[in-house]
């Protein structure tokens, strides 16, 4: 029988991999058979995540990755097209910060930082990685977003525009990439993080959000790696252009 899940012979390039979602979907990836490049701006972080990998059977390599940065990113295309006979099959636009402050206390710096890593840091990575990727219907693009950029988030102003950017942006080049058989979609997740840290940790942010999740709890990020296994699989063969939410029904 076919395993649909099954991602032996293809590459991955996750960035932002060094800890919390990144980390747990490389993982993920490479137990499915991938070969995966770990990418991060904390270089030791990835590497770190890459030997676990390597130390459980899976193929993987570590790079220093700033996403804003484009020849970075025409170097980490490269090397991860290098672990697949010069393919890259499955792109993770995972890198993210946030700088929560309410919208008359945001400085312009913090606007252009997160839009520098959010939105032009998945757009040098993918137009980076989209000479290698095949058009023979396993190329997959996974962008991260967030239910800040569905539904906007209080005091989050900066970052919500940011992920409301990246859903456009996969959207767009959704239908632009459909014709190279090059699927492209989105994954809005909610787990505990460090991200998520000061919203888990005080008490009347996480009683707010404990509302709004009819799950109520936080999810592992092992949890949510999951979704970008399915995402990343012939199982998703015929899904592009949409967000998934994973997070215990917060966006439904």
């Amino acid at each position: 029988m076919r395993n649909y899940f099954d991602l032996t012979g293809r590459s991955a390039l996750v960035t932002g991999a060094a800890g919390g979602i990144g980390s747990a979907v490389s993982e993920a990836l490479a137990a499915a058979g991938a070969a995966v490049l770990v990418t991060d701006l904390d270089k030791d972080g990835a590497a770190a995540v890459a030997e676990r990998i390597s130390a459980a059977g899976g193929r993987a390599e570590a790079a220093a990755l700033d996403v804003s940065d484009r020849a970075a990113a025409d170097a980490a295309a490269a090397q991860a097209a290098g672990l697949a006979d010069g393919k890259l099959h499955i792109v993770i636009n995972n890198a993210g910060i946030t700088r929560p402050a309410m919208f008359e206390k945001t400085g312009i710096d913090s606007v252009k930082l997160l839009f520098d890593i959010h939105v032009l840091g998945a757009f040098n990575v993918t137009q980076a990685a989209l000479p290698y990727i095949p058009t023979d219907g396993t190329g997959r693009i996974v962008n991260v977003t967030s239910a800040a950029g569905i539904t906007g988030t209080l005091g989050q102003v900066n970052y919500s525009a940011a992920k409301a950017g990246i859903i456009g942006f996969t959207k767009s080049l959704a239908r632009e990439l459909a014709t190279k058989k090059i699927s492209v979609n989105a994954l809005a997740p909610l787990a505990a993080t460090p991200m998520t840290e000061t919203i888990r940790t005080n008490e009347k942010f996480a009683a707010n959000m404990m509302n709004r999740i009819p799950m109520k709890r936080w999810a592992e990020p092992e949890e949510i790696a999951g979704a970008f296994v399915f995402m990343a699989s012939d199982a998703a063969s015929y899904i592009t252009g949409q967000v998934l939410p994973v997070d215990g029904g917060m966006v439904m």
